[in-house]
């Protein structure tokens, strides 16, 4: 369904573009949630009575079109829904001249055409960026996700796509020790977490350290310069060059040997 024209966000929060990461970012977005629940926020902001009625009637038959979307009688129904919300606020906003606030009913609107991340864009103003960023996460219907991570991240400014990979990466690897747990954590915060370094990390994981390697390794990724030299010179005395140098170049899969190799 095609959303109605005429509808902007202000200009605050975040735009449609930055929304439409979501649902890009997962083959599972749950659309139903997300309109049940963007019909939650904004319906407590509605204050004329019959609006916020006829807002929630729309929602509810929209919604249950989605959860079963073979229903060619359900299509017909939600489509006859959003459409005469969409011409309920247009008649509102001819007849009351401004004096009555539509805005919030014209971003469900938007929602219930299908256009989801123009609806939170148009919604955030009012209803906060904090509880649509938890309700768009979830709908994303993620395996093995880590959603608490993934709302750290948004809420530290990184962008959707990859809050989003982040989430998945360490939602993935969430057996992994703590210590290497903490290290993914601290790289996913810095921006610099991505599927080579977790493939590299993985081999940690998979090394079975002793706790004084497990250190040693912990130290070892965080960088410590004098370290990596040592280690790197303890390589080289037992023959294993190669490892030697990419240890020097900043070569992640040379840690979990290194770790490894130490004197016990």
């Amino acid at each position: 369904m095609r959303h109605p024209g005429g509808v902007e966000s202000e200009e605050q929060g975040h735009d449609a573009q930055w929304w439409a990461q979501f649902p890009e970012a997962s083959d599972r977005f749950d659309a139903a949630l997300v309109v049940d629940g963007l019909t939650d926020l904004i319906e407590k902001v509605v204050r004329a009575p019959l609006l916020r009625r006829e807002a929630r009637i729309a929602a509810d038959t929209v919604v249950r079109h989605l959860n079963k979307p073979s229903s060619e009688e359900l299509v017909v129904l939600a489509r006859a829904a959003a459409n005469r919300l969409t011409a309920t606020v247009a008649r509102i906003n001819d007849r009351s001249g401004g004096g009555t606030s539509t805005a919030e009913v014209a971003a469900l609107s938007l929602a219930l055409h299908g256009d989801y991340p123009a609806a939170a864009a148009a919604a955030e103003p009012f209803v906060g960026t904090g509880p649509l960023l938890r309700l768009f996460t979830t709908a994303l219907r993620l395996e093995h996700f880590d959603i608490p991570m993934t709302l750290r991240l948004l809420g530290g400014g990184q962008d959707p796509g990859r809050a989003v990979r982040s989430g998945k990466l360490i939602g993935h690897y969430s057996w992994w020790p703590s210590w290497l747990l903490r290290i993914v954590t601290e790289r996913a915060l810095a921006g610099t977490l991505d599927e080579e370094t977790i493939a590299a990390l993985d081999k940690c994981a998979y090394a079975s350290l002793t706790p004084a390697q497990a250190r040693l390794a912990r130290r070892l990724l965080n960088g410590e310069e004098s370290l990596i030299a040592i280690s790197a010179d303890r390589l080289e005395g037992m023959g294993e060059t190669q490892a030697a140098a990419r240890l020097r170049e900043g070569d992640l899969d040379a840690v979990a040997l290194a770790a490894r190799l130490m004197p016990l």
